[in-house]
Formats: structure tokens, C-alpha cells, sequence
């Protein structure tokens, strides 16, 4: 989930220049207050608990999902 300072920064873009990752934006649901996208990362599980850490500290909020929820 995006704050709402966060609404107009393009983070999956960022997050895909400074990490060795492949993403793909399953689901997303943006508003003026909040943002909420269901992101697949592809890579090292390192780069990814890295990546994960930049997100937190940029002001993301990150909870995991299962896949088999996404696909059904």
C-alpha cells in the first residue's frame, strides 16, 4: 500500500532501476488517498528481502500473498 504522498511517484519504476528484479503488476486500485498494487517479484530471494526493506523505508507498506490468491 502507497501513502498518499506516495500517489504520484512512480515506485514500481524506481524499484525495477535500483533492483535486479522482474516485476509484474498483478492487481492495483489507486485513489488521491491510497494506493494499493499486488506486485510479483522475480529474482534473488536477496535482492528481493532488499528491495522489500528500500519499500518500507520509502513509506510502502508490504504484506506477502499467497499466488494461488491472486490467480483465483
Amino acid at each position: 500500500m502507497y501513502p498518499p504522498k506516495l500517489i504520484t511517484t512512480p515506485v514500481i519504476w524506481e524499484l525495477s532501476q535500483k533492483f535486479p528484479l522482474v516485476t509484474n503488476v498483478r492487481q492495483a486500485s489507486v485513489t488521491d488517498e491510497i494506493g494499493v498494487v499486488c506486485l510479483e517479484l522475480e529474482g534473488k530471494r536477496s535482492d528481493i528481502k532488499t528491495a522489500i526493506k528500500w519499500l518500507e523505508k520509502i513509506g510502502v507498506s508490504v504484506e506477502p500473498v499467497e499466488i494461488n490468491v491472486i490467480e483465483s
